[in-house]
């Protein structure tokens, strides 16, 4: 096939299936709506790791997070190994980005000609507190993140627009060029703060918002792994009360509106720039999130609510109007954008598959998608085998987890205990020690940020070193 230019449009938090397309009943994205009718959405598509850095960092390399060493939000891509950007620019193509990126530093050779409104781990060293785990504090306290919750505007929500309207004036200038091109535009939303503008927060109106299900209230037990996570950092007691949980997803469903606005902004430029027919779309996240799912916010957990990712990819050639149960990931993301841009294949290192060629084959249940979390809050390492029928979390130093997608989606009951499913359970520990040593990478992620730890001058230095919170964006 004819090569093709390359848009890729990651928004930060997106849980997989928070959008019309997705069956939902009533978030409003019109605008990812029409993108997947004209092209496929994978309905089982994951991260590599369920938080900002270490995803980020697989997507730039096509790489799982053990390959790369980029353990959590301290230890981010600074340019090694080299990535699909490397490896377009080296060949001679435009690859330049537009919004967030969460790598290293700006001076990183990530491979990008040009980054505008870049945004990097805060002051190139990210949170350094996060990376003190061995052993882990008991707690740091209430949670800061969700101290604003509801109608606003926030620096995020200007930086969105902005990188939006800046994308649009992007594909004007490149509307002509005769080489292919990648672009990649990074946004925010709908991570937190849970702030948005009235208009969206309108849609949702806050006395109907279901509340999140499984709470430990209504008599549901956390894994073990999960209770030290939520004993660590309680966002859902930072958050407090049922009308501020309400409130809180009212907000978060009205920033996902809100940034599928600014992708009908891109969307409507790409048409508007004749560029439908020589140009590949791919939209994703880099993560989900816990909305409040078993008294859990943020992201950080092996459930499908934190790992699972939207995925669609429109363009020439990419079958209209399907949805692919085959499952992906964002490792798969580098292998998509060299084989479309028709950069040497040969470049193409690590686990990945082209998703525009897996969208046109019929669907590999099989296929496994992985996800692994070294990171703020986990005592040990966690990793996930998912297929389109069953999920497997081995967790080191406690009991796995297994769910049976079909029969359970909300992943209520684990089976990883019952006899007839022993099997299944046994099944997935051998390949997923196949992939790795669960525990061996478990002591090197915590060597590594050890030594992280130290350079910073020891752990109660490095518990006060890093931003607190969200990473800022630049105001202009």
């Amino acid at each position: 096939m004819k090569p093709t230019n390359v848009l890729l449009i990651l928004s930060d938090e997106h849980v997989h299936n928070l959008m019309g397309c997705a069956g939902h009943p009533f978030i409003r994205t019109p605008n990812l709506d029409t993108l997947a009718a004209t092209g496929t959405r994978f309905s089982n598509a994951y991260t590599p790791s369920p938080i900002c850095v270490p995803a980020r960092a697989s997507l730039a390399t096509g790489r799982y997070v053990h390959e790369i060493g980029c353990w959590d939000n301290a230890i981010a891509y600074d340019g090694k190994p080299a990535g699909w950007a490397r490896y377009l620019s080296d060949s001679g193509y435009v690859v330049e980005s537009i919004g967030k990126l969460h790598y290293k530093s700006p001076s990183s050779p990530v491979g990008f000609q040009r980054q505008q409104h870049a945004v990097h781990i805060h002051e190139g060293i990210g949170q350094v507190w996060g990376s003190v785990r061995d052993p882990m504090p008991e707690t740091i306290g209430p949670s800061p993140l969700y101290n604003k919750i509801g109608a606003g505007e926030s620096d995020y929500n200007r930086f969105d627009a902005r990188v939006a309207d800046t994308a649009v004036e992007w594909l004007a200038e490149h509307a002509k060029d005769e080489k292919p091109w990648t672009l990649f535009v990074g946004m925010v939303a709908p991570h937190f703060p849970l702030v948005v503008p009235q208009e969206y927060l309108d849609m949702y109106p806050v006395d109907s918002i279901p509340l999140p299900m499984l709470h430990p209230s209504s008599g549901y037990v956390r894994h073990p792994w999960v209770e030290r996570q939520a004993h660590f950092m309680d966002h859902d007691a930072a958050i407090g009360s049922d009308e501020r949980r309400r409130l809180a997803l009212a907000s978060y469903f009205g920033l996902i509106t809100f940034m599928d606005h600014q992708v009908g902004k891109i969307l409507s430029a790409v048409d508007r720039q004749g560029l439908c027919e020589s140009t590949t779309i791919i939209y994703s996240s880099d993560h989900g999130d816990n909305i409040g799912k078993r008294g859990m916010w943020n992201k950080c957990l092996m459930y499908r609510e934190s790992t699972g990712v939207p995925m669609m990819i429109s363009g020439p050639g990419i079958p209209e109007q399907k949805v692919s149960a085959t499952p992906v990931s964002l490792i798969d993301i580098q292998n998509t954008i060299l084989e479309r841009t028709g950069c040497n294949p040969g470049l193409i290192q690590g686990p990945g598959r082209s998703i525009a060629e897996i969208a046109c084959e019929l669907d590999m249940p099989d296929r496994l998608a992985f996800s692994e979390f070294h990171a703020v809050g986990s005592e040990n390492a966690a990793y996930m085998l998912a297929s389109t029928d069953f999920k497997y979390h081995y967790y080191v130093e406690l009991e796995p987890e297994l769910f049976d997608l079909r029969q359970d989606p909300e992943e209520a009951r684990n089976l990883a205990g019952e006899p007839q499913y022993a099997a299944i359970v046994a099944a997935f520990e051998a390949r997923l020690k196949a992939l790795l040593d669960p525990e061996a990478v478990n002591r090197q992620a915590k060597a590594d940020q050890q030594k992280l730890v130290d350079a910073f001058g020891g752990r109660d230095l490095a518990l006060r070193t890093g931003t607190p919170a969200a990473t800022p964006v630049p105001k202009k």
